[in-house]
């Protein structure tokens, strides 16, 4: 039986049908990654020894008749940011190099409930801060599809070894696009699901307000299971929400008959390659023919999203990142005189200089004098850019578009050119501002063989409709393959 080419789902089905072992489907993994991992960087830190320790554990309360989900015994990778209990958790920063945390993510624990054998940690842009998996301070993860690409950011690792088949599916976190973006550059399935469904109990936090984590995976079906899984109400996360309706699998229905979906012609102008645009607008008409009533229409604010996103994203970053000081834990300098000298030191050598970037412009737009001129105008555009959403979804059940203006960009062309870099994230940062569902999917490949992705978007709480739409839409593409197939 061919292994690494089955999905989470259907390795969690031949596990429990006793035709593969947990310990079969981990060691076909850690052999991937064995062959792999030197040509594409996807992991921070693999924990074989505790990946076996862990399959021989879950086998045994497969065997027993205590783990019955569907993604039991099936192999995973973490985002960095993670929390893992007794597992390095470095956020890809020089700062955090020898942190190991003594508890674990409220979202890694429910997968473990589920019988995930965790496989390691997966690389990313240092603090989740970028959109290439360049900045990370552990060197440079590639795209699988085409090693001179990036693998987009800052979920980059977590994209990349599902595309790679160095795990079965991994989590991310989307502060920005930071799932939906890199699952579109390396052709998978990523979803960002409506804030507060997932605990943020244990991820290192960014911009807390805009920070969710969600699945990176082969398909839209493994999406759903992974979101069953780690979709719970939380004590100890404030901004966890208690919501019913979350067996996402139940959505799994290849039906849009009467569906109406919106693409707003904002998001189809000036910027947007035109085998991207192409793509998509097939994509559309693929659901079109499926039943689906699909018309154009205005999203107004659109350009404004990008300036209130990074005022507040870096505000609250320079707020969060307070507490990297050098003095409980991580990196500290040497060779300081006093305290605050030793704090200076260590943040300086600690922080790479996209971090660094995003500190200074938050300590600068909340500080006084700016605070109202910069912060409070961009929590007010935030709302305007919620209300201009609202108005779209009285009309429409989902809004469909691209992910990013373009496929992929080559190693080292986006880190030259930092605004142009923001920019590329202009498809995904409205659904934080505004805390819904977004889901991204391939939907073609360019004329250089890079995947193109589609994104398609849900009011509060409507992943269903979502994954609906999606599986759909898979059905009717096709398979796709992964980077590693090409």
């Amino acid at each position: 039986m061919q292994i690494l080419g089955m999905t989470a789902a259907g390795l969690g089905a031949a596990i429990k049908n006793k035709e593969v072992t947990v310990m079969e489907a981990v060691e076909a993994v850690l052999s991937r990654i064995e062959e792999k991992e030197k040509e594409y960087h996807c992991y921070v830190t693999v924990d074989q020894e505790g990946a076996l320790l862990q399959a021989r554990e879950v086998q045994g309360r497969i065997d027993r008749g205590e783990l019955t989900g569907p993604l039991a015994g099936v192999p995973a990778a973490i985002k960095d940011n993670l929390c893992t209990k007794g597992l390095l958790t470095t956020c890809s920063s020089r700062i955090l190099y020898n942190f190991v945390p003594t508890f674990s993510a409220e979202a890694v624990v429910n997968l473990q409930r589920s019988g995930a054998v965790i496989l390691g940690k997966t690389n990313m842009d240092e603090f989740a801060m970028g959109s290439t998996t360049e900045t990370s301070a552990f060197g440079v993860t590639k795209n699988p599809w085409n090693p001179a690409h990036v693998p987009g950011g800052s979920s980059g690792g977590s994209a990349a070894a599902v595309a790679a088949g160095e795990c079965f599916y991994a989590l991310g976190s989307d502060t920005g696009g930071s799932i939906r973006q890199p699952a579109s550059y390396c052709g998978v399935v990523g979803l960002k699901p409506t804030y507060g469904t997932v605990s943020r109990y244990g991820l290192v936090a960014y911009g807390s307000s805009l920070d969710q984590i969600g699945p990176l995976c082969q398909d839209v079906g493994d999406c759903a299971a992974v979101m069953e899984a780690i979709a719970t109400h939380d004590p100890k996360d404030s901004t966890s929400v208690k919501r019913s309706g979350t067996d996402f699998t139940s959505a799994l229905v290849e039906d849009v008959k009467g569906m109406k979906i919106g693409v707003p012609r904002d998001y189809l102008g000036e910027g947007l390659d035109p085998e991207v645009k192409k793509a998509v607008l097939q994509a559309a008409e693929t659901l079109k023919g499926r039943g689906a009533v699909v018309e154009e229409f205005d999203l107004s604010l659109v350009e404004y999203a990008i300036p209130a996103y990074y005022t507040i994203a870096a505000a609250e970053a320079s707020s969060n990142l307070e507490r990297f000081d050098g003095v409980k834990y991580g990196y500290r300098a040497e060779g300081y005189q006093g305290l605050h000298p030793m704090y200076k030191k260590s943040r300086s050598e600690g922080f790479g200089a996209e971090v660094k970037r995003r500190i200074m412009l938050g300590s600068f737009v909340l500080s006084s004098g700016y605070y109202d001129a910069y912060y409070l105008k961009a929590l007010r555009v935030k709302a305007l850019i919620k209300k201009a959403f609202d108005e779209a979804f009285a009309k429409y059940d989902l809004i469909l578009g691209p992910v990013a203006p373009t496929t992929a960009p080559r190693l080292g062309e986006s880190l030259a050119d930092p605004i142009k870099m923001y920019l590329g994230d202009i498809y995904t940062i409205s659904v934080n501002l505004a805390g819904l569902p977004g889901l991204s999917m391939p939907c073609g490949v360019d004329g250089k063989g890079l995947p193109i992705g589609l994104q398609l978007i849900g009011d509060c709480f409507q992943e269903k409709k979502l994954i609906q739409a999606a599986y759909t839409y898979e059905k009717a593409r096709g398979a796709f393959g992964r980077g590693e197939d090409r």
